[in-house]
């Protein structure tokens, strides 16, 4: 108890939970004692935005004009796959500056996990998954972070858009390498086949019948009868049914449907297909051309100016698990973003990853979105806080925090100190209490994300509002 009571000291000396240097795997605090702490909430406010300067100018071009898109990719871990927390940001977003999409959508359920609820999948095949946390082994694991293929030649996956809101105009197609592996078709016609094939005439046994006066009359001859019916003897019952032979031929109708694929567009190394009119469903069909499929995500687009916000998450995903995939990296320019968002950490704590060696993984995936993308301007979120196993403090996200604010400015990107705004180190039993954490203390619930979203928001809209208080002075 003793040693505890001097950690408090140490760490009330030492002045707030972002810049904490306890190490972590020295300190186990009962959550009891820990709920005794005092809570310290940062400002909910974006660092570094000069980094933002280019995508500001690019919000206030689309909210004068009313013209073009601005693309937003967000790419995190398990906090972002359910697409509970950026699903907010895309309707904030989308109600001040227009909605131009639903953006990056995957078929989590095809690769059995959780998703987004805009976008409905299924499909009559099974589908292989891999997911970027595994060791390379050739899977092609791109955008998705999770790889979904299939050597079935006769699949067809059905995808329809549960909210109006998302319904759209144009579909594109991720492929590894840009391949055409697929077709599309929003509608199938009937196709009725006729054939003329042997009539079939059955008779049921009656009491009584013998096979010579039923083989007289469908004028047949006892021999056939029998051979017709594998009979050896003469013997028949009530009851049974005998299969009589004949040379008729009848009419025979066979009706099945069939989808009518449609023409797609190939740009940048992209498929797409556009409607003029606004569809809230559609089909993904087999290339006939191809042997495997592989799909690495669809991005839906209307023709409307405004946002189009892409959300990209992996359960259980870490920096380094995008890093060691380069064709997550190939495929970011099919999105155009104007701004890259990432809220990655919460895995590598738990892995006890030291400070250095995460930001050396944070810095190689900012570098080489920025080189593949070079007018997208990168803002990195700060994990939130969490407890490792229900009852450690989790420092590692704190020293993360401190890093990732000490480098933006050198590093030039923005920052939103998510770990600060949620209470830092000790705000966990406080944010549970209020019903925003799971059991886990980990995750957040429903609520938490939601509030998560609009926190953030508000963060990157007031910032938005200072650039055009600047650009007037």
């Amino acid at each position: 108890m003793c040693n505890k009571f001097l950690f408090i000291l140490l760490y009330a000396f030492y002045g707030g939970p972002a810049f904490s240097q306890v190490d972590s795997l020295e300190t186990v605090v009962d959550t009891l004692e820990i709920e005794e702490q005092p809570v310290v909430y940062g400002d909910n406010k974006i660092a570094n935005t000069a980094a933002l300067q280019k995508f500001f100018g690019k919000l206030y071009t689309l909210e004068v004009t009313g013209k073009g898109k601005v693309n937003i990719l967000h790419v995190g871990d398990s906090h972002i796959q359910a697409d509970l927390f950026t699903g907010v940001i895309r309707k904030n977003l989308q109600y001040k500056f227009g909605n131009a999409g639903l953006g990056f959508s995957f078929p989590y359920n095809l690769a059995k996990t959780n998703g987004s609820y805009y976008v409905r999948y299924s499909s009559n095949e099974s589908w292989s998954s891999y997911r970027n946390i595994n060791p390379v082994n050739g899977n092609p694991v791109g955008l998705s972070g999770i790889a979904l293929t299939t050597n079935a030649k006769d699949f067809a996956v059905e995808i329809n858009v549960k909210d109006p809101a998302y319904e759209f105009n144009t579909l594109k197609i991720l492929t590894p390498q840009g391949q055409n592996l697929f077709d599309v078709a929003t509608s199938s016609k009937t196709i009725v086949l006729e054939s003329n094939v042997p009539k079939k005439i059955n008779h049921k046994i009656k009491k009584g019948e013998v096979i010579s006066i039923i083989a007289e009359k469908y004028n047949v001859s006892v021999a056939e009868l029998k051979k017709a019916n594998g009979l050896k003897n003469n013997n028949i019952r009530a009851g049974k049914t005998l299969r009589i032979p004949t040379n008729e031929m009848q009419k025979k109708s066979i009706k099945r449907s069939e989808f009518i694929p449609l023409s797609l567009e190939q740009q940048d190394g992209v498929y797409s297909y556009y409607n003029a009119e606004t569809i809230k469903k559609i089909y993904l069909l087999p290339n006939k051309n191809a042997s495997k499929f592989a799909l690495n995500g669809l991005v839906f687009e209307k023709d409307n100016p405004g946002i189009v916000y892409n959300s990209i998450g992996v359960n259980g995903a870490k920096f380094s698990d995008y890093n060691k995939y380069p064709l997550f990296f190939d495929q970011v320019p099919a999105l155009h973003p104007d701004l890259v968002i990432v809220s990655l950490g919460t895995n590598e704590t738990f892995d006890k990853m030291d400070v250095t060696a995460y930001m050396a993984q944070l810095n190689q995936f900012v570098e080489t979105i920025k080189q593949k993308n070079p007018e997208a301007e990168i803002l990195v979120m700060t994990p939130p806080p969490s407890l490792l196993y229900r009852r450690s403090l989790n420092t590692f996200a704190a020293d993360y925090t401190r890093e990732i604010n000490t480098q933006s400015e050198s590093k030039q990107h923005a920052v939103w100190d998510m770990f600060s705004i949620f209470g830092g180190l000790y705000g966990v039993n406080r944010n549970y209490r209020q019903g925003l954490m799971s059991g886990d203390k980990v995750h957040y619930s429903k609520a938490g994300y939601e509030k998560q979203g609009t926190l953030f928001t508000e963060a990157l809209l007031q910032a938005y509002e200072n650039y055009k208080t600047n650009l007037k002075n």
